[in-house]
């Protein structure tokens, strides 16, 4: 396990911090409240590489290592949920194409994904489908050379701005996956807004009523839909929300170390009383065990290792959960001033919530990891064939 990062990652790690301290931090307030992300900021992600981060070279990506990847997703979590965001479902588009895409596929789209040319959305959920992704209502249907798609998607992160979205529906009564592109005929989106947190990620949901779509278009085969292109890309999107957790606690537990060193309370500053220092202490402990969570992960990711699928999802069990746990402590320890727009607790903890919600709910990451134990119990030393077996879960 890699517990120590590389001089290379934490000069990475450098400058990701100072990217965000310099173009996110200062505004992502403003984002939050206007509910939209500037296209500005988009294009200074991808002009910095972030967008392709995983992508190989040559695609035209920066071909970062895994564990790289969750330090940049743990710097921008720390200045904007809603960001990181784009940064999760983007790379979990491109991500699927890169394992399950045809040759042309590949060729056409990677290179323009891996540039921020094109940006990618991931339509899964449905109004009536979360969790439980197998009973997916949306359906396609092969007419001539083309794919008829019919349905509704709905909590589509930054699907009012997509070029083009990752669709799962059934074909044949098989689950598949599609690319359909934002002016596919058939094809209307609908922005939601009122959101609890991550309001800047622009969120829309997807109408398709007979929308015509190439052949061509479909990703795997039939019947690939969730098992093999849903699972790869949410493995990579719990990573990436894994990472973003602790970016939001590291983000509150400095926001409480300087106020805490400010504010006076009975003739002394917050942080000479115990208790705020036992909910600070909590904050440094849980952040650390956190990180340690996605360092596994990262690490078995990198040597492909079957338990990296597990592992994952009990980092974004525990980072998700104790996110929610640091930013409530951090709007408690700021007041009334913490239920403020003026300070970023009081976003952190939307956002953190959000968190728990995404990428497989706190309920079914302990359902999964549960029933992991008990198999491994059961079966030991059969991982891989108990892994492949819980990844059905979204």
């Amino acid at each position: 396990m890699q517990i120590e990062l590389t001089t290379e990652q934490k000069n990475a790690q450098a400058t990701f911090r100072a990217f965000v301290d310099e173009e996110i931090i200062p505004f992502t307030n403003e984002y939050d409240q206007q509910q939209s992300t500037p296209k500005k900021i988009i294009e200074k992600l991808a002009k910095k590489g972030y967008l392709g981060a995983l992508v190989p070279k040559e695609h035209g990506g920066d071909a970062i290592d895994i564990i790289t990847y969750g330090l940049l997703n743990e710097e921008i979590g720390r200045g904007c949920s809603s960001l990181r965001s784009l940064l999760t479902v983007h790379n979990m588009v491109t991500h699927a194409l890169l394992k399950w895409g045809s040759k042309s596929q590949k060729q056409y789209w990677i290179p323009k994904l891996a540039t921020g040319e094109v940006i990618a959305a991931f339509g899964l959920s449905e109004p009536n489908v979360g969790s439980d992704a197998k009973s997916v209502e949306t359906t396609a249907k092969l007419a001539g050379d083309s794919y008829v798609l019919n349905g509704q998607k709905k909590w589509i992160t930054y699907g009012q701005i997509a070029d083009i979205f990752l669709v799962f529906g059934l074909c044949e009564g098989k689950p598949s996956a599609f690319l359909v592109e934002k002016d596919s005929p058939g094809l209307s989106i609908k922005p939601i807004v009122g959101m609890l947190g991550v309001k800047a990620s622009m969120l829309a949901e997807l109408h398709l009523v007979d929308c015509r779509i190439p052949q061509e278009n479909l990703v795997g085969r039939l019947g690939f839909g969730f098992s093999y292109v849903a699972s790869t890309a949410l493995d990579y999107g719990r990573y990436s929300v894994a990472w973003g957790c602790i970016g939001i606690a590291q983000a509150c537990l400095e926001a409480c170390i300087q106020y805490t060193s400010q504010r006076q309370q009975f003739g002394v500053y917050l942080k000479e009383h115990q208790l705020i220092r036992q909910m600070i202490t909590n904050m440094i402990v849980n952040v650390k065990a956190a990180r340690l969570l996605c360092y596994q992960a990262g690490y078995l990711k990198n040597i492909g290792h079957p338990n990296s699928l597990i592992e994952t999802s009990i980092a974004k069990y525990f980072a998700s959960t104790m996110a929610t746990q640091v930013a409530n402590d951090a709007v408690q320890i700021h007041g009334a001033n913490g239920c403020s727009s003026e300070y970023s607790v009081e976003r952190y903890l939307r956002d953190a919530k959000i968190m728990e919600i995404i990428e497989g709910s706190t309920q079914i990451q302990q359902m999964t990891i549960a029933e992991y134990g008990y198999q491994e119990y059961i079966f030991p030393g059969d991982r891989l064939a108990i892994s492949q077996q819980l990844v059905t879960r979204i």
